[in-house]
């Protein structure tokens, strides 16, 4: 009995004493102290309108809108306005590069072949004309009783290509492909002529070879000066004339026969 007594002894034994349990309660007693002289001076602070602007709590307090319809100040309506209207954005056709009157005077140099060409002008990628044309050939071969729209557009890829590939052999600046696309695209006019006259009458007789020699003639004419007005390329019209003779003989046996 004398182990098990020393046993539970030692099982029991601590080192706790009453005098840690007070110097804990005086540690969790200044804590406290600590604790609420800091409340006191949070509560010492001053108020978060101090920092506020004056507008702010002025406008907030004094608010005497309705529903759906705030008041508003002259300032506030000052940060409201925009810098950029509807008024000075450009117009549509301009964003699309559709220029009408750039386009009418493209026409009336092709047209008349005799009249100078403005280069600027007739350097702009512009296939608004063209694709008007392209289709209007198109339709009257169709009046005509000639399906061949499959035709007009695939000559009309490969003489262009063909033309861009001479030309950047010719000139030294060089020229792009949307320039010879809309170059020969605003030729094609007399050839849409041509086509309506084959609506009219036969052009497989000798007045129908004469109108179609000369309106191969006048289309060559009118790109040859163009592309030389373009690209300056002077004293070489005849140059570049035969290569477009040859591309738009082959839209007038389209027509022909």
């Amino acid at each position: 009995m004398s182990n098990f007594e020393q046993f539970q002894f030692d099982f029991y034994q601590s080192n706790y004493t009453i005098d840690d349990q007070e110097e804990r309660y005086n540690s969790y007693g200044s804590n406290e102290n600590l604790c609420g002289s800091r409340k006191s001076q949070a509560g010492k602070q001053p108020p978060a309108s101090a920092f506020a602007p004056p507008g702010m709590l002025r406008s907030s307090q004094s608010y005497t809108g309705q529903i759906l319809q705030p008041t508003y100040s002259p300032d506030t309506l000052s940060h409201l306005s925009y810098a950029d209207g509807f008024d000075e954005e450009p117009p549509l056709l301009e964003e699309l590069g559709i220029n009408f009157e750039h386009i009418w005077q493209k026409t009336l140099t092709v047209l008349n072949p005799m009249k100078p060409a403005d280069g600027s002008i007739m350097n702009e990628t512009d296939l608004t004309g063209p694709m008007v044309f392209c289709l209007a050939l198109g339709a009257t071969l169709l009046l005509a009783g000639k399906v061949h729209f499959g035709y007009v557009y695939g000559m009309s890829a490969i003489g262009c290509l063909a033309m861009h590939a001479l030309l950047n052999l010719m000139s030294v600046p060089g020229v792009s492909h949307g320039c010879v696309a809309s170059v020969l695209g605003y030729c094609l006019l007399p050839m849409v002529i041509l086509s309506s006259s084959a609506v009219i009458f036969s052009l497989q007789g000798i007045p129908g070879t004469l109108l179609t020699l000369f309106i191969i003639g006048w289309c060559s004419l009118s790109a040859s000066k163009i592309f030389t007005s373009a690209l300056g390329m002077e004293g070489q019209q005849l140059l570049i004339a035969y290569p477009c003779a040859l591309l738009y003989g082959l839209f007038a046996l389209l027509t022909v026969f």
